[in-house]
């Protein structure tokens, strides 16, 4: 995964699967990690199409460069939503966990590895006793799919649901090795050469930072200590 590229267009195709036995490359988009923006006390919030900051730090919704062997995957029930042809159908994700190195090694903590970029808005409960995925009550959730391929996540690497369909199985029982650049030393570099960084994303972002967790992390502790999250609500009824 190279994120010093964009995530739209021809170039955005910045994942690379690469297999020497089969003598097989392909390239695919891939979403980056939104960030923050801790109103008050720092903005380190990435635009849709580059990225510009990069971190390992606990829920900061950034992309940390290094290396990743991909471990278990979990597939999850998200909700239904209506389908193009007005049937309705279940959303099952499947997420691969990744195990990171060195700066990354808080991959597992984070929950950070790959997945489809499909997320569902607007949920809300409906009755369905039924259904294989209702909760103690006899109530699903059921909400608007939507796809955001070329865009920014939570710090995961995403595909679109196609590639996410080709890719995923993959890993599932053989492991294998995810590489994301850059990396922190690869940021810093850019002051010094930044000959390798793809020249729009460049002109759009200035120039790359990393924030190491040592820093970011007091700071969104900070922030969340001042604004903690509501209370947790049960979906309302569907109307």
């Amino acid at each position: 995964m190279d994120a010093t590229r964009p995530s739209d267009g021809p170039m955005g195709a910045r994942f690379y699967t690469v297999c020497e036995a089969q003598q097989y490359f392909g390239a695919v988009t891939a979403g980056h990690g939104s960030g923050r923006d801790l109103a008050g006390l720092a903005d380190f919030a990435n635009d849709r199409r580059c990225a510009r900051h990069f971190g390992n730090a606990q829920d900061s919704l950034l992309t940390a460069g290094g290396s990743y062997v991909t471990a278990e995957t979990k597939t999850s029930f998200k909700g239904y939503y209506r389908t193009s042809w007005g049937r309705e159908a279940p959303l099952t994700r499947a997420f691969v966990q990744f195990d990171g190195e060195g700066a990354a090694d808080n991959a597992r903590a984070r929950a950070i590895g790959g997945h489809a970029a499909q997320v569902m808005r607007g949920l809300c409960r409906r009755p369905a006793p039924d259904s294989p995925h209702a909760d103690a009550e006899g109530y699903v959730p059921v909400g608007t799919l939507v796809e955001y391929a070329t865009g920014r996540s939570n710090g995961c690497t995403t595909w679109s649901s196609a590639d996410a369909a080709a890719i995923v199985p993959l890993m599932q029982a053989a492991p294998t090795t995810v590489y994301i650049y850059p990396e922190a030393d690869d940021i810093a570099a850019v002051g010094r050469a930044g000959a390798y960084w793809n020249a729009s994303c460049l002109r759009q972002i200035r120039s790359p930072r990393y924030w190491p967790r040592e820093t970011l992390e007091p700071l969104i502790a900070r922030y969340e200590a001042a604004h903690p999250a509501p209370p947790p609500r049960p979906l309302p009824i569907c109307q």
